[in-house]
C-alpha cells in the first residue's frame, strides 16, 4: 500500500528455510542411546503393591532408522519368588522435537496391582514395570529437545488418551545410583501426572521424577502417587549398563520463547539510519517451541508491523520460518539480493530480526558450544532464498553491555557474501545472553556503513 509522500520498502515475507547444506554440527549423542548391544538393569519396588524388590533388564530388541524398540524382562535374574514376573515392549522414535513413544505391549500387571481403566476387561493399562513408569501420561511427547533452562511441556497417553501430564525440566544435578556409585550428572524432569475414571484411582495420578543421563537414558525414577502420605512410591535406580555416561550438552536457552514477553530494540546505520529506529517485538504464540513474534514502531523513520516465525529443534537449531512485514518510510535503504529478482521487487531490511535472519540457519544452534560453525553454499535453500553465501561460528562467551543491562552473552559471528549487493555482503555478529535472547547485534556492511542493534528494555 501507498501513502503519499512515503516510499514504501520491499518487504521481507514468505521466506520458508530451513538450513539443508553444511548444517551446524548436532551433539553426537543421546538422551536415549539404543545402539544394538545396549543394555541396562533396573532395580524397582512399589511401597505398596511391589514391595520385594525386581530386577529388570532392558535391551535394544530392534532399530530402523529414527525409530527403535526397547524389550524388558524379569526372566532370567534370579528375582525372589514373590518379584513381579514380567516381559514387554516399548516403541520409541526420535524425532527432532525429542522422543515419542509410539507403542508398547506387555504381560498382565500382578493382580494386586490398582487397575488403571474404567473397567477391568481389555485394560492396557500398567505401571508394573520401569519403562512404563517412564511414559506414563507421556506418550508423545516423552521428553522434550533441545532440553533448555524454563522448558515445560503437555502431554498424554494411557490406552485411551486419558492420562495427561505436564513436565517441567528442572536443571542437571549430580545423582548416585549402583550402575554409578561416584555420581553422575543428570538432567531431571519433574512431571504432574492426572488420570480420572479408573477403577484404580487415584493411583494413575500423582508427581514422576525422572533423571536422564546422556549418553545411557534413565538411571532412577520416582513416582509418588495421589493418596496422602500412605500414598504407594515407586523407585527404580539402575543397576548396570555397559552404557559410558557423557558430559551433558549446555542447557543455558540464548532464544527463549515465552508467551506475552517482549523485547524492544533500538537500530541505526551510520550512513542511512542516524536517528535510532525503535521496534517493539512481542511474543504471541507458542506451540511445540515454535514461536511468533509480532513487530511494530514505538519510534523512528520506519512505520512497520509485522510477523516472525521461529523453530527451536535439535537437529536444525533456532530456525527462522517466516517473516511477513508491512512498512513504510522516507528512509532510503540500499536494495538486497537475489541478482535473480527483478528490480522493483528488492528485498530491504526493516527491522532488527532482518539482519539477525539474513542469508543463513540456524540463527543459533540449539546446544551451542565454541569452535561450532556452520554455512551455506551455491544449492541450499539458503542460497535460493537470498543469494547469500555464509558461514557462522561461535566465538564464545563476552561482556556486552546495552541499555538493558549487562550480560554474559554468547557470541555468533557470520560472514556473508551477496554478490553484486554490498549492503548484503560483510560480517555480523551477534551477542545472545541467557534467558533473553538477542541483546546487541551489529552488522559491518561491505559499503563501508555500520548497523548497530541493541536492546533496550
Amino acid at each position: 500500500m501507498r501513502s503519499r509522500g512515503l516510499a514504501v520498502l520491499a518487504v521481507l515475507c514468505g521466506l520458508f528455510v530451513a538450513p539443508q547444506v553444511a548444517a551446524a554440527p548436532t551433539p553426537a549423542g543421546s538422551w536415549l542411546p539404543h545402539a544394538a548391544d545396549a543394555t541396562w538393569t533396573y532395580s524397582w519396588t512399589d511401597s505398596v503393591y511391589a514391595t520385594t524388590p525386581t530386577a529388570e533388564q532392558v535391551t535394544v530388541k530392534s532399530q530402523s532408522g529414527n525409530t527403535f524398540v526397547l524389550a524388558w524382562t524379569t526372566d532370567g535374574l534370579n528375582n525372589p519368588p514373590d518379584a513381579v514376573s514380567s516381559a514387554g515392549t516399548v516403541s520409541m522414535q526420535e524425532t527432532d522435537a525429542g522422543l515419542d513413544t509410539t507403542d508398547w505391549t506387555s504381560t498382565a500387571p500382578p493382580t494386586q496391582f490398582p487397575i488403571l481403566c474404567a473397567t477391568a476387561t481389555s485394560c492396557g493399562n500398567s505401571l508394573a514395570g520401569v519403562y512404563y513408569n517412564i511414559i506414563w501420561g507421556s506418550r508423545q511427547p516423552t521428553l522434550v529437545e533441545p532440553l533448555l533452562r524454563g522448558l515445560s511441556w503437555s502431554s498424554t497417553g494411557g490406552t485411551q488418551n486419558d492420562v495427561a501430564s505436564t513436565s517441567t525440566y528442572i536443571g542437571q544435578q549430580k545423582v548416585t545410583v549402583p550402575a554409578f556409585p561416584s555420581g553422575v550428572e543428570a538432567a531431571v524432569v519433574k512431571t504432574q501426572v492426572t488420570q480420572a475414571g479408573a477403577i484404580g484411582d487415584p493411583y494413575g495420578s500423582g508427581t514422576r521424577t525422572v533423571w536422564w543421563v546422556y549418553d545411557v537414558g534413565p538411571v532412577k525414577v520416582v513416582f509418588q502417587h495421589q493418596g496422602g502420605s500412605s500414598a504407594p512410591v515407586m523407585t527404580a535406580v539402575l543397576q548396570t549398563t555397559n552404557q559410558a555416561p557423557a558430559a551433558p550438552p549446555s542447557d543455558i536457552d540464548y532464544f527463549p520463547m515465552t508467551k506475552n514477553s517482549s523485547l524492544t530494540y533500538s537500530w541505526t546505520n551510520t550512513k542511512y539510519l542516524t536517528k535510532p529506529e525503535v521496534e517493539k517485538f512481542t511474543i504471541d504464540a507458542v506451540v511445540n517451541d515454535t514461536a511468533r513474534f509480532t513487530v511494530k514502531n514505538i519510534s523512528g523513520p520506519i512505520k512497520i508491523a509485522g510477523s516472525y516465525g521461529y523453530s527451536k529443534r535439535v537437529d536444525t537449531g533456532v530456525t527462522n520460518l517466516w517473516g511477513t512485514t508491512s512498512s513504510a518510510t522516507l528512509q532510503k535503504f540500499p536494495p538486497l539480493g537475489p541478482s535473480s529478482s527483478a528490480s522493483t521487487k528488492r528485498n530491504h531490511f526493516v527491522s532488527p530480526f532482518d539482519l539477525m535472519n539474513f542469508g543463513i540457519d540456524p540463527i543459533v544452534e540449539a546446544y551451542p558450544a565454541k569452535g561450532q560453525t556452520w554455512s551455506t553454499t551455491r544449492g541450499s535453500n539458503d542460497f535460493s532464498t537470498y543469494g547469500v553465501t555464509a558461514k557462522s561460528s561461535v566465538v564464545g562467551i563476552q561482556k556486552v553491555k546495552v541499555p538493558a543491562g549487562t550480560f554474559q552473552a554468547l557470541v555468533v559471528r557470520t560472514t556473508l557474501k551477496q554478490p553484486g549487493f554490498p549492503f548484503g555482503t560483510g560480517t555480523r555478529t551477534c551477542w545472545f545472553a541467557p534467558g533473553k535472547g538477542l541483546v546487541k547485534l551489529v552488522f559491518d556492511h561491505a559499503d563501508h556503513s555500520v548497523s548497530t542493534v541493541e536492546l533496550i528494555k
